[in-house]
């Protein structure tokens, strides 16, 4: 397994748990220095900066790009896949198909999270499945995965466990879309989480790696050992990316997630 960390620079996401908030450059450095293997990036659009920027900071610092995320699109637009609207359900797509041709010519994936919506809808498990499907022939051509993200139940009405995720993603069939298991959400959700991993198994896809109170690991209650056996019985060999809140600051909150990863892997 490998580690990440999180780098933001949507202004509206501003008290969201993201680490690092500094400019790219300094950013990367600082991702580097911690000893991170990879950073997540969570930017305000495709058009932010140039895919041959990223690249070279990667390949100066030797990072790889862990994922890119596609949350500024409903913060910044309110832009939605289950969106009632068949005009504003195309422009989320357009919004995403940006992020997947983005990340994919960096070999990295594009998650859907918020901009699944809230599903208020009695038609947007069908909207979501159409979605998904589309996301994911998208991102075949980049030979990477969609990473879909359950989230909880004040986040939205849509999948909210990891088991009704890959449930989900059997009964509708759909390939190359892989779960996202966040730590934080499934404490919410889940009776036990090593269990809903064993469950999911081959689903699971990425990891966010934050503590039951949206901290970096070891500064909440969430037993980061069984979490970790868990992964290894399904065999899975991904990200352990830090989505967490800077908290007491970015430097202390990244340290943490580091030498617990260290210390576990």
């Amino acid at each position: 397994m490998r580690s990440a960390v999180t780098l933001c620079l949507v202004p509206e996401a501003a008290s969201g748990p993201f680490v690092l908030r500094t400019p790219l450059p300094e950013a990367f450095a600082t991702a580097a220095a911690l000893g991170f293997d990879a950073v997540e990036l969570f930017l305000p659009g495709a058009d932010f900066v140039s895919v041959a920027e990223v690249r070279i900071l990667a390949e100066r610092h030797g990072l790889a790009i862990a994922a890119v995320g596609t949350g500024a699109g409903w913060m910044r637009q309110g832009l939605s896949l289950t969106d009632a609207s068949e005009e504003n359900r195309e422009a989320a797509l357009e919004f995403v198909f940006s992020m997947i041709d983005f990340g994919g010519e960096l070999g990295a994936p594009a998650i859907l999270g918020s901009m699944q919506g809230r599903g208020a809808s009695p038609q947007s498990r069908d909207h979501l499945v159409t979605g998904l499907r589309r996301c994911a022939d998208r991102a075949t051509k980049h030979g990477v995965p969609f990473i879909y993200e359950p989230l909880n139940r004040y986040e939205t009405l849509l999948c909210n466990r990891l088991g009704d995720a890959a449930e989900f993603l059997d009964l509708h069939a759909l390939t190359n879309v892989v779960l996202l298991a966040d730590l934080f959400h499934m404490n919410i959700e889940e009776t036990d989480l090593p269990a809903a991993f064993r469950a999911a198994g081959k689903h699971v896809g990425h990891v966010h790696f934050a503590d039951s109170n949206r901290q970096a690991m070891g500064f909440g209650h969430i037993d980061s050992r069984s979490i970790i056996a868990a992964l290894r019985e399904i065999g899975y060999d991904g990200y352990l990316s830090a989505e967490i809140l800077p908290l007491p600051d970015p430097g202390t909150a990244a340290r943490q997630t580091i030498a617990v990863i260290r210390s576990l892997t």
